[in-house]
C-alpha cells in the first residue's frame, strides 16, 4: 500500500474536513502518497486529482463543509462511468481508496471494489441512518444546530404564545428530530419510525392548553412529511396560533462539535489502518466507545434501527 486517495461523496457533512485532514496525516506519516479527489464520482470520472501533503489538510480540522467539495453524478451510476472511475484511479497507481460518505456513497465504492480496487468507507451524514455504527460523522453537530434554533423559537413562541412545528432534515430517519426533541424539551416528536395519530397530537395539545401552557414546540422529521401540513391541520383543528420553521440545509453547514471532530479523526486514521493492514470492503464505525470495521455490504444491507426508549422517554417527560 503506496498510494491512498480519499473523496467526500453525497451531502456534506461537519466533521468531513476533520476526516479527510486525519486520512492524508496518518497516510503521509506511515509512509503513503495520498491523492484528493475533488467533487465526489464525478470528479473521480473526470481525473480531478491533486496530490495532498500535511499542509494541504492544515487549518481545515474547525471548518464545516468539505474541502474536496461533493457533487452529484448521474452518469457515475453507468457501466461506462464506474469503468472511467476505476480506470483514473489505476493510471495513477492507486492501491486503495478512502470515501467519506452516507450509503449512497458506499455503493458507489462497491462498483470500484468490484473491479478491483480496495476501498474502505467512513461514515459521513448528518443522517445517522447507517447501520453497525452508533453515530455518523456530522450527526452530533446537526443536532446541536437544530437544538439552538429550537431554544431562539422557543422563546419566540412564549412571547407570542404559539403552536411552532419545526422540520428537521434526517432523510427516512428520525434520530436528529428525536435527539433535539429530546434535548430541546419539545412537547411531541414526529419520526418516521414510529406511528402517530393526529388527533392524539391535538389532544395532547388541547390538554396543555387547559392547564394553562401558551405555547408549544412540535418537532417533524422530514421523513414524516411537510412541517407545513401538519402546521395547517394543527391550525384547523384546534384554532391555535401555529407558525412552521423549515430548518432546511442549516443543520448542514457550521463548524463541527468536538464529538465529531474527535470521531472524525479516529474514523479517518482507522481507515488508513485497515488499508494498510491489506483490508478492502469495510466501513469504520463506532460502537460504544470502541471504533470498529464491518463489511461495507452489512452496513448498507441492514436497516437502521433507532432507539425508540428515548422516543417513550420523551413522550413522558412532555406530559
Amino acid at each position: 500500500m503506496k498510494r491512498i486517495a480519499v473523496l467526500t461523496s453525497g451531502g456534506d457533512a461537519p466533521g468531513m474536513n476533520a476526516a479527510v485532514r486525519a486520512v492524508v496525516r496518518k497516510a503521509v506519516y506511515c509512509g503513503c502518497d495520498v491523492w484528493g479527489i475533488y467533487r465526489g464520482y464525478h470528479g473521480l470520472m473526470n481525473d480531478n486529482f491533486k496530490q495532498m501533503d500535511l499542509g494541504s489538510v492544515g487549518d481545515i480540522i474547525h471548518r464545516g463543509g468539505t474541502m474536496l467539495y461533493s457533487a452529484r453524478s448521474d452518469e457515475y451510476r453507468t457501466k461506462e462511468g464506474q469503468d472511467r472511475a476505476y480506470a483514473n484511479l489505476a493510471k495513477r497507481g492507486i492501491d486503495g481508496l478512502v470515501v467519506i460518505g452516507g450509503d449512497g456513497s458506499f455503493r458507489g465504492a462497491l462498483h470500484l471494489a468490484d473491479r478491483g480496487m480496495k476501498v474502505i468507507g467512513v461514515p459521513g451524514t448528518i443522517d445517522n441512518d447507517i447501520a453497525c455504527t452508533d453515530f455518523t460523522i456530522g450527526f452530533d453537530t446537526a443536532v446541536n444546530t437544530a437544538i439552538e434554533a429550537i431554544d431562539k423559537i422557543r422563546d419566540t413562541a412564549t412571547s407570542h404564545e404559539r403552536t411552532y412545528v419545526i422540520e428537521v432534515m434526517g432523510r427516512d430517519a428520525g434520530d436528529i428530530a428525536l435527539w433535539a426533541g429530546l434535548s430541546g424539551g419539545a412537547e411531541s416528536i414526529l419520526i418516521p419510525e414510529q406511528a402517530f395519530e393526529m388527533d392524539e397530537l391535538v389532544e395532547r395539545l388541547k390538554r396543555g392548553h387547559k392547564r394553562g401552557k401558551k405555547h408549544s414546540i412540535i418537532l417533524v422529521a422530514e421523513g414524516v412529511g411537510s412541517g407545513f401540513t401538519i402546521g395547517e391541520k394543527i391550525k384547523e383543528m384546534t384554532g391555535f396560533e401555529t407558525r412552521v420553521t423549515v430548518l432546511g440545509h442549516l443543520q448542514r453547514g457550521g463548524s463541527p462539535t468536538a464529538l465529531d471532530r474527535v470521531l472524525a479523526s479516529r474514523m479517518g486514521a482507522k481507515a488508513v489502518d485497515l488499508l494498510l493492514e491489506g483490508q478492502e470492503r469495510k466501513m469504520v464505525g463506532i460502537r460504544g466507545k470502541e471504533i470498529v470495521s464491518v463489511d461495507i455490504e452489512e452496513a448498507i444491507n441492514h436497516k437502521h434501527n433507532i432507539d425508540l426508549s428515548m422516543y417513550e422517554l420523551a413522550g413522558v417527560l412532555a406530559i
